[in-house]
């Protein structure tokens, strides 16, 4: 696990709990945050998984 695919799933937790609470305190501004942080999280994780895969081609292709 790389560090993106840590910050990824971390930023995807932050924005969960930022959803939630907005969504409890009706605060749409806060549930939005939470909803583009999850978005953001995910795409980097995504970026992450990529990342890990490509190394683990290279390492399986090498001579």
């Amino acid at each position: 696990m790389n560090k993106d695919q840590v910050k990824g799933v971390g930023e995807q937790v932050k924005g969960k709990v930022n959803e939630v609470v907005g969504k409890v305190t009706n605060n749409p501004g806060k549930e939005l945050k939470g909803d583009l942080q999850q978005g953001a999280g995910k795409v980097q994780k995504a970026y992450g998984d990529a990342k890990e895969d490509a190394k683990d081609r290279a390492k399986h292709n090498a001579p």
